[in-house]
């Protein structure tokens, strides 16, 4: 009787083991790569509307889930990971810290809508890029190899998702961190290479018609 007991105790304590080790987990930040943490992974960034509450170092964030929240800006500043300026109504993308008390990144979405350019980096006879739109759609400018399916903000970097000719159905994903966002300045960087791009400017249409300049006679009643 007393060695069936010894066994019991035995095997009770091996579980006890077993369950207090396997219940030690160690947090894993959401931005490493080699985590499997599923919560881990997670798009932390919080997307919503700049409010009227905005200041120098403040931004009002009425979110998508219909919050209104204070962060503060001042280590996004400090770093130079404010893109896009604080503009009230814009839409915002906004990286905070674990409390969500503060901003490490902020990027003005509305500022990164439109014609992104460059020239050509194999002659530099042309200008190529991008045309982003809202809704997530974006497409290519002068690119024939090239198109482009969808694009978004993620953990405060540009991701954009093409298709390369001649590839079958393969999505080439490329995720940019974001270096300069300015009125008519986009920087990109993936890995070593900097991509650095210019709002394109529009050409005003050439007319056959010419107007002659006005004289005296024309303002004779």
């Amino acid at each position: 009787m007393k060695r069936f007991s010894w066994i019991v105790l035995t095997i009770v304590a091996v579980v006890m083991t077993i369950c207090s080790c396997g219940g030690k987990t160690q947090p894993v930040p959401f931005d490493n790569g080699d985590s499997t943490d599923m919560s881990a992974l997670q798009d932390p960034t919080i997307y919503g509307i700049c409010g009227e509450g905005s200041a120098m170092n403040t931004l009002q964030v009425v979110t998508d889930l219909g919050d209104t929240i204070q962060l503060d800006i001042t280590y996004a500043r400090e770093n130079n990971k404010v893109f896009g300026g604080l503009q009230a109504g814009d839409r915002m993308a906004v990286v905070p810290n674990a409390k969500k008390t503060e901003a490490l990144i902020v990027i003005n979405q509305a500022a990164l809508l439109g014609n992104w350019v460059m020239p050509n980096p194999l002659d530099g006879s042309d200008e190529v890029g991008f045309r982003i739109k809202e809704g997530g759609i974006v497409e290519g400018i002068e690119q024939s190899t090239l198109t482009y399916k969808t694009w978004r903000l993620i953990r405060g970097k540009l991701e954009l998702v093409a298709v390369r000719e001649g590839g079958g159905e393969d999505e080439e994903i490329g995720l940019y961190d974001i270096v300069t966002l300015a009125p008519d300045s986009l920087i990109l960087k993936e890995g070593d290479d900097l991509y650095e791009y210019g709002r394109q400017q529009m050409k005003k249409p050439d007319s056959d018609i010419k107007l002659e300049e006005a004289s005296e006679d024309d303002y004779k009643i």
